[in-house]
């Protein structure tokens, strides 16, 4: 018994530290500020941070359960599919610019202009390959 629950202890103690360390790399490189600020609604800070404290949690909670979740099917799936494409993308560019690689990436290709269509060309084509994928996998 002692042993289990000295298990559970450092299991939680783990990912809490590792969640803690996920959202602050994220606070860092200025995703959340900078989605606040283009989006004009810093009037909402106290439900941008319930927001991403519900979200770890339930997704740490989703991912340890593995729960089915029956309702919605593939809608929900799309929904969420595009949702995570959303913040993976966002968390891209902040990461991108805060490492100040876009910048690196052009003088390296010899690019003068234009840079934001060859960002915007691998965009497109990630999201055509994934849908591409999930909907011969969905017909399927």
């Amino acid at each position: 018994m002692l042993r289990e629950g000295l298990l559970v202890l450092t299991g939680l103690a783990a990912g809490g530290v590792i969640a803690a360390g996920v959202f602050a790399f994220l606070a860092i490189i200025g995703v959340f500020p900078r989605l606040i600020g283009k989006t004009g609604t810093k009037r909402h800070v106290l439900l941008y941070e319930t927001v991403i404290i519900l979200g770890g949690s339930l997704g740490n909670l989703s991912d340890l359960y593995e729960f089915p979740i029956h309702m919605g099917g593939r809608v929900l799936l799309a929904i969420f599919g595009l949702a995570t494409g959303i913040f993976v993308g966002c968390l891209v560019m902040s990461l991108a610019e805060t490492l100040k690689a876009l910048p690196v990436i052009s003088r390296r290709i010899h690019l003068a202009v234009g840079l934001q269509y060859v960002i915007l060309a691998f965009a497109l084509g990630k999201l055509v390959g994934a849908l591409t994928y999930f909907i011969r996998d969905m017909a399927a």
